[in-house]
């Protein structure tokens, strides 16, 4: 039976917070010389957070008192959509009451495609369920709030070394993989978020979706991305959930991850992703029947000569993989899983996504078959098998040089 982990409701997490993320009932400190009694107050000693305070805070309240809900909100929700643009901000008063949709802000800038974030570098904004776990108010993009990516489920999913990190909602509506809005938009967000910390919510939730799924034109979009890739639908089916169960109680659905990275919402009923057939019979790889699989290990598989000896193959690798390119394709990024066995033998390659070339695949798996031995995963000092994920990227380099 898979391990499940539970993950969410977001606000019952138990993590550590961010460094400018204060506990909300702060007594008797100081910040930089002034007294501070509360998280407002810790971020009023702050320029920009203060002069956002004082331009900002009592329109929000007008705008509040106008759409009938109490100021200030104990607990807000965030969900943004890629493909539309859109970020949502719901807010309630109890933590029982259906969260109620306040304002609608435009995402004025965008990085990468549709599907997750899967490693450093990619230009992708994450999809799937966060929560915000800093507040910066001297952010180089003005105000922003960060994200706590790699959640669980990036951490079992994306490159082992390189998953990427620093995601934020920020202003400056400029992006490389965060989510952008205007300075005047992320002065109200701030506010909202500073107010509900104040209150108690220590995990305000931010939910990432690649589209609305109530939105035809959206929908036939992803459905368009996806259909060579059973890994990327099988992925966006899951959020999907969650954003159902959301559009029918607007309540927080409950995220669980299982030993694999997958999201489990709820009770929702697993769609079940047809695969396309394979066209013609496998090459056959190095396979190995591996009765166990260690999940947790005191010392993970090391390459010979270290991490950096590592990222060199792996560099090399992609370079090498330059002419095996399908002809219409420029860059790819592949996702690849493997099993460092007990005896350091690397085995059972599998590509995860990023390339459906089975000429392409092929070879990438025939030539990381050749990689050396490794020193194996130590558990209570003995070597056990542990599995790995990694990405190459392979770019056409070539063409580029002759132009």
């Amino acid at each position: 039976m898979a391990l499940l982990k539970r993950l969410f409701p977001v606000f019952l997490l138990l993590t550590g917070l961010a460094a400018h993320a204060q506990p909300g009932n702060l007594r008797s400190s100081t910040a930089g010389g002034y007294a501070v009694s509360s998280f407002i107050d810790y971020q009023k000693t702050f320029l920009r957070p203060d002069e956002s305070f004082r331009r900002k805070e009592d329109t929000l309240r007008k705008q509040f008192d106008e759409k009938k809900l109490r100021w200030p909100a104990n607990y807000i929700y965030i969900r943004s959509f890629k493909y539309d643009s859109q970020l949502e901000v719901w807010v309630k008063d109890g933590i029982g009451d259906p969260f109620k949709l306040f304002k609608t802000y435009k995402v004025c800038a965008l990085a990468g495609t549709l599907g997750p974030k899967r490693m450093e570098g990619d230009y992708q904004v994450p999809e799937g369920f966060y929560y915000i776990n800093e507040f910066n108010p001297n952010s180089q993009y003005y105000l922003s709030l960060g994200l706590n990516y790699p959640n669980l489920s990036d951490r079992l999913l994306s490159d082992s070394l390189r998953p990427g990190s620093a995601i934020y909602i920020h202003g400056s509506c400029v992006t490389v993989g965060c989510i952008p809005i205007t300075d005047q938009q992320i002065d109200e967000l701030y506010i909202l978020a500073a107010h509900a910390r104040n209150q108690g919510q220590e995990f305000i939730p931010v939910h990432v979706f690649p589209v609305r799924f109530n939105k035809p034109k959206s929908v036939a979009y992803l459905a368009n991305l996806t259909k060579d890739d059973a890994t990327l639908k099988r992925f966006a089916a899951r959020l999907q959930d969650g954003y159902e169960y959301f559009e029918k109680f607007h309540q927080l659905p409950v995220v669980m991850i299982n030993d694999k990275g997958d999201y489990l919402i709820n009770d929702a009923i697993v769609k079940k992703v047809v695969e396309k057939p394979v066209k013609k019979d496998p090459v056959p790889h190095r396979t190995r029947s591996i009765a166990n699989l260690a999940d947790v290990v005191h010392q993970w598989p090391n390459f010979p000569g270290g991490g950096k000896a590592f990222m060199d193959y792996l560099d090399k690798l992609g370079d090498d993989m330059e002419d095996y390119l399908p002809e219409a394709t420029k860059k790819a990024f592949v996702q690849i899983e493997f099993v460092v066995d007990k005896d350091g033998v690397p085995c059972n390659f599998k590509v995860l996504r990023g390339m459906q070339d089975e000429d392409f695949i092929d070879e990438l798996i025939t030539r990381m078959e050749n990689m050396p031995v490794w020193s194996p995963a130590l558990l209570h000092d003995k070597p056990v098998a542990k599995k790995m994920v990694q990405t190459v990227t392979v770019e056409r380099k070539k063409e580029q040089k002759e132009q």
